[in-house]
């Protein structure tokens, strides 16, 4: 049994941040473990309330972990402040296990969850110890300040973050324009790269999209699978949650976490070689 580990924040509601990388998880036969950096009050319709956890206590769980488990993956979502990004950083450089950074900035109802002067510190101290960074188009552009509307400037964004020393950037392409496809453009240090196309689903229940698709990597790589191949089937973990969706709440519901073992073979992903 392979052991992995989410260091993030809580969402009360269950579709994203650590519950929905707990969920993932358990359905991907790992056993997952936590460091929870804030807690957070909402539901599908909003934020209500953060309440970030002293960054000394975020390395005593961590901590915690590390002297017990032998740990095959970590990710991170949710970091709130630089003191939290700078131990996580620092910790988990000295694991020498993969780390896949999934840059949460803002809620999918528009609150900012992670402080201005903590993107500094996600470029400078977490992304040259990652072995993975998935910001979506808005989070790209926030790391970068580079505005992104063409695949050239997706291109010049992921070698900005490439030269930070991730070493595979993954841009998601949901933001785009396109009505039909949503594609996501993955980048390597050593210059290979490949776009991962899946229909788009027309569905306001997508909460939690970005946590699950990085836990899902995390599981995958932890797991033993190459990069590659996490990256692709973890892509079919959240084409299929989003498109089975859950319809709970009233608000961006969840996606439905149960629906990969049921429809894995039902979904394929396009890929495009570059």
């Amino acid at each position: 049994m392979q052991v992995v580990t989410t260091i993030a924040g809580s969402d009360s509601g269950g579709g994203a941040g650590i519950q929905a990388d707990l969920k993932t998880f358990q359905e991907l036969k790992v056993f997952g473990t936590s460091v929870i950096t804030a807690l957070t009050a909402q539901n599908t319709l909003g934020v209500s309330g953060v309440m970030p956890i002293e960054a000394s206590f975020v390395e005593q769980q961590l901590q915690a972990l590390l002297e017990d488990f032998s740990i095959s993956a970590v990710k991170t979502g949710m970091l709130f402040s630089s003191a939290i990004i700078q131990t996580v950083a620092q910790m988990t450089a000295n694991t020498k296990v993969p780390l896949i950074v999934d840059p949460v900035m803002i809620a999918k109802g528009g609150e900012s969850l992670l402080r201005q002067d903590a993107i500094d510190a996600i470029i400078n101290h977490l992304l040259p110890v990652a072995t993975i960074v998935t910001p979506n188009i808005p989070e790209a552009e926030t790391l970068t300040g580079k505005e992104i509307n063409t695949l050239a400037d997706i291109k010049e964004v992921a070698k900005l973050l490439l030269q930070t020393g991730v070493q595979c950037v993954i841009i998601k392409g949901g933001h785009l324009a396109d009505r039909n496809f949503a594609i996501d453009y993955i980048f390597f240090k050593n210059g290979q790269s490949f776009s991962m196309q899946t229909p788009r689903i027309a569905s306001k229940n997508t909460h939690g999209t970005g946590c699950t698709f990085s836990a899902a990597i995390t599981a995958f790589l932890g797991s033993g699978l190459p990069i590659k191949e996490a990256i692709i089937e973890a892509k079919k973990f959240i084409q299929l949650a989003i498109t089975y969706d859950l319809a709970l709440g009233n608000g961006h519901g969840p996606t439905n976490h149960f629906a990969y073992q049921n429809y894995k073979e039902t979904c394929e992903v396009i890929i495009h070689e570059s």
